[in-house]
């Protein structure tokens, strides 16, 4: 989950709120304080919220749950002056374009850097790393509009940010930092994407890095945002950009993006989605029955917009930068917030009874303290993964076992893993900054035809890291399980032929180990020798 750093006097004068107040009460909006420094405070918010990832967003938060600002936030968006055409070509590399402009924003260093560390969050959190949703922040008065957003050769060359020379697009992926980082997102396309204005200058060359022409710096007042992606969470983005500068004291106004089809669309698009909302399900889930003027103080104190239809029904209006409200439960939520569950009394339950560890828990505390005996560190990834990596990064065929998410939101989780090693390989790659060796395990749930199981699994990253290691380990495993096991040759492809074994207890195949293939080791971008194992729970039965 993101860390937020928040400068206190930025936050102070952003909300008239005092700092002793701000450390005791953040923590009610559903945030966890991670570090309280003398000018600044970390905070970690949810994944869901990324409206805020930025101090404009936590003081427009802070301003409605402690009564000073309620209601649904509104800014004024003025009239266009500026219009940006889309070249048909881009349907095929990077087809979703979202912009505004933003006039009068004063800034100075702290604002500045709240603006970028809100793209790179944004980046990460709404974006997928860049994949889905990359933003770009421009110097308005370095350019000149009208603007265009084409694609160009790869041999087209600019002065990207942070340099001084031009650099063709091509030389940037191989040699820009931010290029090497984010090359394989343009992978297999013959032409690029860029933003240029009516003299040829160059804003972006999305998803990648800006031109180093229109970098901010504190003398900027203008702003051109552009947001280019393959969905509607460009938008999403672009709202949430856009409020946090025009909470910064910004004047938005409208850009005029022309379609390819000849279509327009006025972008940024503030009009809050509307919803229904009524007392019974409020009272059903929260078991609270609040009136109706209690149920929009506190819809109104979460910044969302409420009025009352009847005496049953609420009309609820959403902001258009919140991204989590996708069912009324997340308003039932945000209703929860605002009355506070520190408010809410705690009650006993009618019925008492006697309860015992399910056996599974059982297996798995004692499978937890053999491997953490072991030197392994426990970890916990999640159960939804997607093909590449359980499949074509393992070198492993598909198989038909699987389960597959009918309507995924993201293209990193489209399957229910069947397997745990993919998932730890893939915390490993994320983790190459720590210090070897690297050692970690999970007892976790798959789903295979449909049905639930439990696996153990581990691995070790090291230089010299082996077979006879990896051996050894399954060995006082399964000793310490008080299982007799044989171990006969494995066909599994992760791992190297010659060094790599399948388990087999009371006849039946329960697990494999061993030295996995260098293909492995590089799909996943790890640079040394790596071992691993994995045991079906259920079919050992415990």
């Amino acid at each position: 989950m993101p860390i937020i750093t928040l400068n206190y006097k930025d936050l102070e004068k952003l909300t008239g709120i005092e700092k002793e107040t701000i450390i005791k009460r953040v923590p009610m909006l559903g945030a966890d304080i991670e570090r309280i420094e003398d000018e600044s405070i970390d905070i970690e918010f949810f994944p869901d919220r990324p409206d805020l990832y930025s101090v404009e967003g936590v003081a427009r938060a802070l301003r409605g749950f402690l009564d000073l600002e309620t209601g649904l936030p509104e800014y004024e968006v003025k009239p266009f002056e500026i219009s940006i055409s889309v070249s048909e070509e881009l349907l095929k590399l990077r087809p979703f374009l979202g912009c505004a402009v933003v006039r009068g924003v004063k800034f100075n260093s702290e604002s500045i850097k709240s603006l970028m560390d809100l793209q790179e969050d944004l980046h990460w959190g709404l974006g997928r790393n860049r994949k889905k949703v990359s933003i770009g922040v421009h110097d308005l008065a370095k350019v000149k509009p009208p603007f265009s957003y084409l694609a160009v050769d790869p041999d087209f060359e600019f002065v990207p940010l942070d340099f001084t020379e031009k650099m063709s697009m091509k030389e940037i992926l191989e040699k820009h930092p931010k290029g090497t980082r984010f090359a394989q997102l343009l992978k297999g396309f013959e032409r690029y994407p860029l933003i240029q204005d009516s003299k040829g200058n160059v804003l972006s060359f999305p998803p990648i890095i800006n031109g180093t022409l229109t970098a901010v710096s504190e003398a900027t007042t203008d702003l051109f945002i552009d947001v280019t992606g393959l969905g509607k969470e460009v938008y999403m983005a672009l709202n949430i950009v856009s409020t946090a500068l025009a909470e910064r004291g910004g004047q938005l106004e409208f850009v005029r993006v022309i379609n390819p089809d000849g279509k327009e669309r006025m972008l940024p698009d503030l009009e809050p989605e509307v919803r229904t909302l009524t007392k019974t399900e409020v009272s059903k889930l929260l078991g609270l029955e609040l009136s109706m003027e209690e149920l929009i103080k506190q819809l109104k104190r979460m910044r969302f917009g409420a009025k009352a239809l009847d005496e049953e029904t609420l009309e609820v209006q959403v902001p258009a930068f919140r991204a989590d409200i996708l069912h009324n439960f997340d308003l039932i939520e945000d209703i929860a917030v605002g009355y506070g569950y520190e408010n809410l009394k705690a009650k006993l339950p009618g019925t008492y009874t006697t309860g015992k560890a399910h056996p599974l828990s059982l297996i798995r505390i004692a499978l937890c303290e053999i491997m953490t005996g072991l030197g392994y560190f426990e970890v916990m990834p999640f159960t939804l993964t997607n093909e590449k990596v359980h499949f074509e990064n393992m070198r492993r065929p598909m198989t038909d076992d699987v389960t597959f998410v009918l309507h995924p939101i993201s293209e990193a989780q489209t399957m229910v893993r069947t397997t745990l090693l993919p998932n730890l390989l893939e915390i490993l790659s994320l983790n190459q900054h720590r210090e070897l060796p690297q050692k970690i395990f999970e007892v976790g749930e798959v789903a295979v035809n449909e049905k639930n199981g439990q696996h153990v699994a581990g691995v070790s990253l090291h230089p010299q890291a082996n077979f006879t290691e990896i051996y050894e380990i399954v060995d006082a495993l399964l000793r310490e399980m008080s299982l007799k096991y044989e171990v006969k040759e494995s066909l599994d492809p992760a791992f190297l032929k010659g060094r790599r074994a399948d388990l087999y207890v009371e006849g039946k195949k329960v697990g494999v180990f061993g030295e996995f293939h260098p293909e492995v080791i590089t799909n996943f971008e790890l640079g040394y020798a790596l071992v691993g194992f994995e045991i079906d729970l259920k079919a050992v039965r415990i």
